[in-house]
């Protein structure tokens, strides 16, 4: 397993916010961390990134312990928020050349093309200060980043909040893509359609518990009817 939580325990502000969860991912794998508001979602990447600690159980990474080695873990990790931090004022390719050499990369011209191509970023667009970009063709550039840095795990908060139908499918493509690749990802979510259409492994999180765990059959998807069942009652408890 590329990410493993092993019976992970966090307390935050004397509550225990996870409450001995395990799970783990797979190279090739899509897992989805679902769960309502306060269930605990952003607490597990924030432990697997290093930014909390466990009080019990571990966080592993690439066979690493977060809490032992958290700059070796930070390493296999590409991370892409809710609202990716790229430079406004920057435009794609600038944007990418930066964190990339923040990151001790020069890739060549060809090689920052290739992966704005592969997120199918137009070429029009690519030389547009991000201001002027939606928010799902700064999700591209977010996921070119990743590809450029050829981490093998990547964590992915909400990241079709507040992208539009055809924005959301697009960016499903992209993961499933990467996966097919070797990418062992962790997407954390509320949204229980756009989940069942890329993940092989769904875990319901709430109140700090993982409740429930559904897995894809082979050549086929998760049952939406069946997870959202399972999700809805949870969260109306």
């Amino acid at each position: 397993m590329q990410l493993q939580a092993e019976q992970l325990r966090v307390r935050r502000g004397g509550r225990e916010v996870l409450a001995g969860i395990g799970f783990g991912v797979a190279a090739g794998e899509v897992y989805g961390l679902l769960g309502g508001n306060g269930a605990g979602k952003s607490t597990t990447l924030s432990t697997f990134l290093g930014f909390l600690a466990p009080s019990g159980g571990r966080a592993l990474v690439a066979g690493r312990d977060v809490g032992v080695d958290i700059a070796a873990a930070r390493r296999a990790i590409a991370y892409l928020p809710e609202a990716a931090s790229l430079y406004e004022h920057l435009d794609a390719r600038e944007n990418l050349r930066y964190f990339l050499q923040l990151a001790g990369m020069r890739p060549d011209a060809g090689t920052i093309e290739a992966a704005l191509d592969g997120v199918s970023l137009g070429a029009d667009a690519r030389g547009l200060a991000l201001k002027g970009h939606s928010k799902g063709m700064r999700q591209k550039v977010a996921i070119a980043l990743a590809m450029l840095r050829d981490a093998a795990i990547l964590l992915l908060d909400e990241p079709t909040s507040g992208l539009d139908p055809m924005a959301i499918d697009e960016f499903h493509r992209l993961v499933r893509g990467l996966a097919d690749a070797g990418k062992a990802i962790l997407m954390v979510t509320h949204d229980v359609y756009g989940a069942c259409q890329v993940a092989d492994r769904i875990g319901l999180l709430h109140a700090g518990r993982l409740v429930a765990e559904f897995a894809a059959p082979p050549a086929g998807r998760i049952d939406t009817e069946t997870v959202h069942r399972a999700f809805a009652a949870r969260t109306a408890a």
